[in-house]
């Protein structure tokens, strides 16, 4: 399986846009990828504050024929994102359910899943972001980013690339 690729400056969200690619077109997976989104949306309706140079990207994909329920999925999609940045940092990630990662108990990503039916068929959108270069400050709530824990930057694209590789693979081997 492979992911087209829709490249953007700027979106208001990437998840918005992979379900306006859905809608309109006959893509049925494809990985959106952004350089600054100025509508990031999280979990329970909450804004995901984006800042640019940071990770923003939505992949979709039809759930038909998938040998796992949605709740693995869930999880899955955590794990995938956690291999990646083990690249990246070696020591202790941890999951927090339902769809963050943490090191040293500060997030560093977040995910949000969305379904959309289209023609009877039901597709998910994993939106994804990853403090690559600057953390927001949320009260209440420690955030890092790969830039404090590496003190060197990581590049965008080649972290987009393996992002998209790691799911491809994965997934391919989830179809019946």
């Amino acid at each position: 399986m492979k992911f087209k690729l829709f490249r953007f400056k700027k979106v208001k969200s990437t998840n918005s846009t992979a379900i306006r690619i859905i809608k309109n077109t006959k893509h049925h997976y494809g990985m959106v990828s952004a350089e600054s989104q100025n509508n990031g949306r999280g979990q329970y309706g909450k804004k995901w504050i984006s800042y640019k140079g940071n990770l923003f990207v939505s992949l979709f994909f039809k759930l038909e024929n998938l040998k796992i329920t949605f709740r693995q999925l869930t999880k899955l999609n955590c794990l995938l994102v956690r291999k990646l940045l083990l690249q990246y940092y070696k020591k202790r990630i941890i999951y927090k359910k339902p769809n963050d990662l943490l090191i040293d108990k500060k997030k560093i990503c977040g995910i949000l899943q969305e379904t959309l039916i289209k023609s009877n068929k039901k597709y998910i959108i994993v939106g994804i972001g990853i403090n690559l270069i600057k953390s927001p400050c949320i009260r209440n709530y420690n955030t890092t980013s790969l830039y404090e824990l590496l003190n060197k930057k990581t590049s965008k694209i080649k972290i987009e690339n393996k992002l998209k590789k790691i799911f491809e693979l994965k997934l391919t081997k989830l179809y019946k």
